[in-house]
């Protein structure tokens, strides 16, 4: 028997029974996981988070690049690059703040499709950029589209899942984000920076294609009272032969209770606040173990660094074990649970962000520093330490570390923070906490890409990754006192337990 969501140790506690009731007949009840539609759906809703992975690290080999460009309108400096890496996070914390109204106005389909406007024109913008207001304006509404699209595609993607599935397709919205990165890597080794910029629009075009034969979600639909609507998506969701009685009822009963929007005075209410504030921080404690800004500087760390393959193939590796990371997380999440993979992933970033720090530190410097690409126009640490040579097996670290870093995060933090946020946030409540948690995300995001070469220019490389080290102690901690267990529940059981759980928020 599984046990309870939070754990109860009452014998009557049955907030979420293991199996719901069976319908009579034993008839075929929701979630077939062999039926495709649902797949074929998330497929569609994730090609925007493609364009966001993609779009988010669009910079890692386009800042170099610039930085020897002979043209003086697009040569950057130091400050310039600085906001062209950042000002992302700035346009993905509008679209989050701009999907707290989307998200409820149009519905969670409409909200992504209508994520292609931005992302379609930011791409052409730095496609045909002739000044550097024309690149900050579209990576602006490259960010703007990604952050809407973070908002309402995990919410789509959970909202018609099968509490057997939904933890494996709730992870494809960042397993589609870091294909888009890593595609980006890999066409950065091959095409000049405008042509990225041209590539980036193929996934936005295909997106709203496949989008426009898909069905909304059922939740969404009766909430806004098209019942006979819902019913359809729903069968269309499940299948012809599938008996969806079931759980149309139990969706119609959840959305009757919470018929109205949510008011100030419920905003207070334990079983509102603590799901979203657990969202919340989790959102605020994920950026804050560096992601971002290690993606975002990813190819120019490398170059900061002594390390003993070229930076780029450095970050096309990178890109690729994140991949194979998420991947492993999307088919062990309904297996193992979300809690432990957040442990494990936690331990994993703090193993290596301390590692890279104590490299930095500690370790063999460049031969010749790289005034340009690098970070720093001096060696990066803040000791003088023997220079490496191109050959020394010790200059796999950063590499290495890296890589360890990354199937850390992608391995839980990653997919599972943006999972939990979909799967505990109430009903009532979805569309604009799911907004006001990208929001939160994506202004820590700023704060940190804005602020990393900063910190590095004035203490050393090496002070950053110690301070994401102490993040990931805390995000342990975190994990044990307050993120709930949600394999095999669904959303209705989920809700019930903060409407009716009989213990204490904190185990």
């Amino acid at each position: 028997m599984q046990e309870p969501l939070l754990g109860a140790e009452a014998p009557d506690y049955d907030t979420f029974p293991e199996k719901p009731p069976p319908s009579p007949g034993e008839r075929t009840r929701v979630g077939a996981t062999q039926n495709k539609r649902v797949f074929l759906a998330t497929f569609a809703a994730v090609l925007g988070n493609f364009s966001f992975g993609y779009g988010l690290v669009y910079t890692s080999p386009v800042i170099p690049a610039l930085e020897h460009s002979l043209d003086p309108d697009l040569s950057l400096t130091k400050t310039q690059a600085s906001w062209f890496g950042s000002v992302f996070t700035l346009g993905a914390a509008a679209g989050g703040l701009s999907a707290m109204v989307l998200n409820d106005l149009l519905g969670r389909k409409l909200s992504i499709m209508f994520s292609a406007v931005p992302s379609a024109a930011g791409y052409a913008l730095m496609a045909g950029a002739r000044g550097l207001w024309m690149l900050l304006l579209g990576r602006t509404l490259t960010g703007f589209a990604g952050g809407l699209t973070a908002a309402c595609i995990p919410v789509y993607v959970s909202e018609i899942a099968t509490p057997g599935v939904r933890g494996a397709l709730g992870a494809t919205p960042q397993l589609m984000a870091v294909f888009g990165s890593l595609s980006l890597y890999a066409l950065g080794l091959l095409l000049p920076w405008r042509w990225l910029a041209v590539a980036g629009e193929g996934p936005v075009l295909v997106m709203i294609l496949l989008l426009s034969f898909m069905p909304n979600s059922p939740r969404f639909l009766l909430s806004r009272g098209r019942d006979s609507e819902a019913m359809r998506a729903l069968a269309w969701l499940r299948g012809a032969d599938t008996d969806i009685r079931w759980e149309f009822e139990q969706i119609q009963d959840n959305v009757r209770r919470q018929s109205s929007r949510m008011s100030w005075a419920e905003a207070r209410d334990p079983h509102m606040y603590r799901p979203i504030l657990i969202a919340l921080l989790m959102r605020f404690l994920q950026q804050l173990t560096g992601i971002t800004p290690i993606l975002v500087y990813l190819q120019s760390i490398f170059d900061s660094t002594a390390v003993l393959l070229p930076p780029k193939d450095d970050a096309a590796i990178v890109g690729a074990v994140r991949l194979l990371s998420v991947l492993i997380a999307a088919l062990t999440m309904d297996l193992a649970g979300r809690k432990i993979l957040l442990f494990v992933s936690a331990a994993i970033m703090f193993a290596a962000n301390l590692t890279l720090g104590l490299y930095v530190h500690f370790g063999p410097k460049h031969l010749t520093p790289n005034s340009t690409m690098s970070l720093e126009g001096m060696p990066l640490g803040g000791t003088e330490q023997p220079l490496a040579t191109p050959t020394s097996y010790i200059t796999l670290v950063p590499l290495l570390a890296t890589m360890l870093f990354i199937m850390g995060y992608a391995m839980g933090w990653g997919p599972i923070t943006w999972l939990l946020m979909s799967e505990i946030l109430p009903l009532r409540a979805r569309g604009v906490a799911s907004g006001l948690c990208v929001l939160v995300s994506w202004l820590t995001a700023f704060a940190l890409t804005k602020s990393f070469l900063l910190v590095v220019n004035a203490f050393g490389l090496q002070v950053p990754f110690f301070f994401f080290a102490a993040i990931c102690l805390v995000n342990l901690l975190f994990t044990g006192c307050c993120v709930p267990e949600t394999k095999g529940r669904s959303l209705e059981q989920i809700e019930s337990f903060f409407r009716t759980g009989r213990r204490s928020f904190l185990r």
